[in-house]
């Protein structure tokens, strides 16, 4: 706080700095996925998501455009389309995978029918992450991660 610069995470404006109980994003919160993202990929193809939120920070907008140009990239926003959620790493810089979630997918993850993070890199780590990738726009999306009709 008392640095030369400002962090490139922050408190999120409604929060508390001083008291830490109750004062956190709680709960099953929609994100809006990059049409196409990997994340999109693996959640079935949905560009609208529900996941379950824990969390106190976000990332400050001020760094978001010199993250991007380097290559991390946010493809999920919440509903108001301000705050970051989900970040992959530009393609062409070689890493086999990369996830960002501000969410808790562990909240939705069974034995036998992982979250699909969870999925993406497990994937991954057996070199299946293409035809995976395939697979879960294919077979489509599970209900539980779907945006509930109003």
């Amino acid at each position: 706080p008392d640095g030369k610069h400002p962090h490139a995470l922050r408190y999120m404006p409604e929060i508390s700095k001083d008291y830490m109980g109750a004062n956190m994003v709680l709960g099953a919160r929609r994100i809006d996925l990059e049409d196409g993202s990997m994340a999109s990929k693996l959640y079935g193809g949905l560009t609208q998501i529900v996941e379950r939120q824990r969390h106190r920070y976000e990332v400050n907008e001020k760094y978001i455009a010199q993250m991007e140009e380097a290559g991390l990239m946010f493809r999920g926003r919440d509903m108001t389309g301000e705050r970051m959620e989900v970040i992959e790493l530009r393609e062409d810089l070689g890493h086999p995978f990369f996830l960002g979630l501000q969410c808790h997918p562990e909240f939705k993850s069974r034995p036998g029918f992982p979250a699909p993070p969870f999925l993406g890199l497990l994937l991954a780590a057996t070199g299946n992450l293409q035809s995976g990738l395939s697979d879960c726009l294919e077979r489509g999306p599970a209900n539980h991660y779907r945006v509930p009709a109003e």
